[in-house]
């Protein structure tokens, strides 16, 4: 049984990662500040770690020597993670982490980077082709980790692949989100206050993510791979769905307040990804959609 570390298992993307990671037969240890009191995902072994702290990276992986490492923690609290100092933190604590895992002897590294360390609005976005123009301190750090591992491969290191999310959602993500808040306003009978909508991005559940994170794991993919469906879509289309399946689509104000969002038009390729992997979304817009609201009303019930 290969063993692995999972970094950020509790966040939005992680805590998806962990019945699939289990259900492959991996030895899954996760490590988190605070590991929940009860897991519903029997199967992983839990170790409380802060790798914001010194010698935390040596310490962690000096204990469990992982043949493989996912490392999904950063600093993601929405409307600051942008241009937040903890960016910068998480860039040098990553590289520690990195490093002390390669000289333990480790197999296989899986990372999280962001469609933020793309221009502003390229369009559709190519790992090898499309110039990396990060805007934010977010993308600059991303990006300044992933030219690291690069940088390691080179010289015959590292085997890793670097995972550029694109625009994820689903059930657990945080209701200050997008698709979170207005389908939680929806559901409560509240006006959502919304955008113009005219960006163009790219939506991707996110148990299509977390699935393909853990596909990565098994590919012989290296370097940068984007993870989104490949398909496009108006913000203001998903607002629309959302209206429709809830049925309450009077409810969202359109053109209320500013757009927050740091891209125009930004969607992935994802001929790398699904040519050299197991991979395929499970999920397009419109189930996605049913699939949160079917999550969010259980949690507005109570259920």
């Amino acid at each position: 049984m290969s063993r692995l570390l999972i970094t950020g298992a509790t966040g939005f993307i992680g805590r998806h990662c962990l019945p699939l990671l289990v259900t492959k037969g991996y030895e899954v240890h996760a490590i988190s500040k605070q590991p929940p009191a009860e897991s519903s995902v029997t199967g992983v072994a839990w170790h409380e770690c802060d790798l914001l702290a010194p010698s935390s990276a040596e310490r962690i992986i000096s204990q469990l020597k992982p043949q493989y490492l996912l490392h999904l923690a950063w600093y993601a609290v929405p409307g600051k993670f942008w241009e937040a100092e903890e960016n910068t933190d998480w860039m040098h604590a990553s590289i520690r982490l990195f490093q002390q895992f390669a000289a333990a002897g480790g197999a296989r590294l899986i990372a999280a980077g962001s469609c933020s360390e793309y221009g502003l609005s390229p369009g559709e976005c190519v790992e090898d082709r499309t110039p990396l123009e990060p805007r934010t301190l977010y993308g600059t750090c991303k990006c300044n980790v992933a030219k690291s591992l690069d940088s390691w491969s080179e010289r015959g290191g590292l085997d890793h692949a670097w995972g550029r999310v694109f625009y994820p959602y689903g059930p657990h993500e945080n209701s200050l989100r997008l698709v979170a808040y207005v389908v939680r306003s929806l559901l409560r009978g509240e006006t959502a206050l919304c955008s113009e909508g005219t960006q163009t991005l790219d939506f991707i559940h996110v148990e299509d993510v977390a699935a393909a994170f853990v596909s990565l794991l098994e590919s012989q993919i290296q370097g940068a791979v984007n993870i989104g469906t490949g398909q496009p879509a108006a913000v203001r289309a998903v607002l629309e769905e959302i209206g429709r399946q809830t049925g309450r689509a009077s409810l969202i104000r359109v053109g209320a307040r500013g757009s927050s969002a740091q891209r125009e038009h930004l969607w992935a390729n994802t001929e790398k990804l699904s040519k050299h992997s197991n991979w395929k979304p499970h999920f397009d817009l419109v189930s996605g959609i049913t699939d949160t609201i079917q999550w969010w009303r259980g949690q507005l019930e109570g259920k």
